[in-house]
């Protein structure tokens, strides 16, 4: 058990004796939990195996879901990456620094234990002070999935992680809430046309206006194959309660959340919504506690509070959580992969009656 220390420090400005003193812990093999602008990320020096180690065995996380590596700027990407497409250096330009992550070879001083085994690296420039001053005053690349245990809800507040990951860390830079909320988009750039492995903070649309058609990945990996890139798995982001996603239009929508919330309640079951606030006056006779995501008319307030809504639902105690799609347009992409990925792939599309 360790004795994990927590540092409130100044987002925009972080106190640089604060951060050299979590640049030490990096260097000497610790464990550092900070905030970036999308969650907070556990992390450790990208070039020491067995630091690198040390995140898997804090969080429980599986030797076969990769990590990504966080660098202070873009012209330091040939210390991780090798082999680095035009294309690469295009996004970098637009995109970094931002929650954009590449793919690329993997560089031989990255250690397979940040890959789980494979070729390939993802990488990214974080925009958010604090990660930027704790990477440039390590002096190395820092490996950094998101601050929690594994599987389950992302944190965006250094409480999230004090719940997660009190005893098992070092230390933990408490800069405030995260502003994006949802993870950064991988884009795999080992494949033609390249393809959007997890959707995230950049749209789809934004990587497309750039560089033309972006696939997208269909099929999520199944629990125990290793992963291209993290959050791909089937099941992931999840919260104590089980989630179930609904897909569809009002008024169907409504009728249907009301059913099911009344339907799980006479089981015995304390329910919970996570629903938009257009959505609380037409479900306010639901039997449920009612989680408001924010608006439909402002997704990136829905990615900025998506994660803190489900933390929320299982504090209130809830056993099922009802949750309603956001589209797909924009941030609703990302938002719609992360309600998936919580419920475990349980999606109902909800279709008005013949």
């Amino acid at each position: 058990m360790k004795t994990t220390q927590i540092y409130p420090v100044d987002a925009q400005a972080p106190d640089a004796e604060l951060i050299a003193r979590a640049a030490e812990v990096i260097r000497r093999g610790g464990l550092v939990a900070f905030p970036t602008e999308t969650v907070y990320g556990l992390g450790a020096n990208a070039l020491d195996a067995q630091a690198v180690r040390g995140i898997f065995l804090a969080k429980e996380r599986p030797a076969y879901d990769p990590l990504i590596v966080h660098l202070d700027r873009a012209e330091a990407l040939p210390q991780v990456a090798r082999a680095i497409p035009p294309v690469a250096w295009e996004l970098a330009t637009h995109f970094w620094p931002g929650p954009l992550t590449l793919v690329l070879p993997r560089h031989p001083q990255i250690p397979l234990e940040v890959t789980a085994g494979g070729e390939t690296v993802a990488v990214r420039v974080p925009a958010h002070p604090v990660a930027q001053a704790l990477i440039r005053a390590a002096g190395v690349p820092i490996a950094a999935p998101s601050a929690n245990r594994f599987g389950r809800v992302s944190p965006t507040r250094a409480s999230d992680v004090w719940a997660d990951l009190a005893g098992r860390i070092d230390l933990i830079l408490d800069g405030g809430p995260t502003q994006v909320g949802v993870e950064s988009t991988v884009l795999s750039l080992v494949s033609t046309p390249p393809l959007l492995l997890r959707p995230g903070g950049v749209s789809r649309e934004a990587l497309a206006a750039l560089i033309g058609p972006v696939q997208l990945l269909e099929r999520p990996v199944p629990i125990g194959e290793r992963a291209a890139a993290p959050g791909t798995l089937l099941q992931h982001y999840a919260p104590r309660a089980q989630v179930i996603l609904y897909r569809g239009e009002a008024p169907t929508l409504y009728a249907t959340l009301q059913a099911e919330a009344q339907r799980w309640t006479e089981e015995g079951r304390r329910v919970g919504l996570l629903i938009a606030r257009e959505d609380a006056e037409p479900l306010r006779s639901a039997p449920a506690v009612l989680g408001i995501a924010g608006s439909l008319a402002d997704l990136e307030e829905v990615a900025r509070h998506l994660f803190a809504t489900l933390r929320a639902l299982d504090e209130a105690g809830v056993q099922v959580i009802l949750a309603r799609d956001f589209g797909e347009a924009g941030l609703g992409l990302a938002i719609r992969d992360r309600l998936t990925r919580a419920a475990a792939g349980h999606v109902v599309e909800v279709t008005p009656p013949d």
